[in-house]
């Protein structure tokens, strides 16, 4: 069955597109190897795609800049002095840019005025004063971000000490922790043991021991530190 003859269009499926590019340029590249293999022709071809790809082929003996000096040559045309020339002018338009800029800096820092007429200095003036409103506020926007930010780190430090306190009394009848007497007198201390995280203790006075002095005179109280 013959194929059908394709219509000349551009095709505007995305997909169909890039793969008929693909194909069609392996194709033309395969064609301009066997161009200049079978006939010792020199072939350059430099094609970009819809997506800005470069693909380019070359005869293996030849560069793509010897061809064009014979391309150049045979036409009697320099295209390498008309981009150099081309390239000279938008570097001097960049240069005036630099220079303007770098002028306004200078008019900025308060330097290089005297060639500045009344309306000019009153222009300077304004730009400078909607500089300094921008720098302001952006400075206030700073600062009031870093005060919430230190009022949340505040509001979590106090909830994580409000859990302690409410996990403490609930184990409370624990013996793990030493609190069992209900009528004993507890406190608590955060501890920062070295090298390890604060953690919170608790102490219990434990009642008078006899035993740990001889004669007569005041009770011995001890202090026993249980985590």
């Amino acid at each position: 069955m013959a194929r059908g003859k394709i219509q000349i269009k551009r095709i505007e499926n995305q997909t169909n597109r890039q793969v008929t590019y693909s194909k069609r340029r392996n194709g033309l590249f395969k064609k301009a190897h066997e161009l200049t293999v079978l006939c010792d022709a020199k072939v350059s071809i430099i094609m970009v795609s819809s997506t800005q790809k470069l693909h380019e082929y070359i005869s293996p003996t030849t560069s793509t800049k010897q061809l064009i000096d014979q391309y150049q040559k045979a036409l009697g045309v320099d295209l390498w002095n008309s981009h150099y020339e081309k390239m000279q002018e938008q570097l001097k338009k960049l240069k005036d840019v630099n220079r303007n800029l770098r002028r306004e800096i200078r008019q900025r820092m308060g330097e290089s005025l005297n060639e500045l007429t009344y309306d000019q200095l009153g222009n300077l003036i304004e730009d400078v004063d909607n500089s300094l409103s921008a720098i302001r506020e952006r400075k206030f926007k700073v600062i009031g971000n870093q005060i919430e930010t230190h009022k949340k780190k505040v509001r979590n430090v106090e909830e994580i000490h409000r859990n302690l306190l409410l996990e403490l009394d609930a184990r409370q009848e624990d013996p793990h922790y030493g609190l069992v007497d209900n009528g004993g007198d507890y406190n608590s201390v955060l501890g920062f043991p070295n090298g390890a995280p604060p953690r919170l203790l608790a102490l219990r006075l434990q009642p008078n021991q006899p035993n740990l002095h001889s004669g007569g005179g005041s009770d011995l109280t001890t202090f026993h530190l249980l985590e």
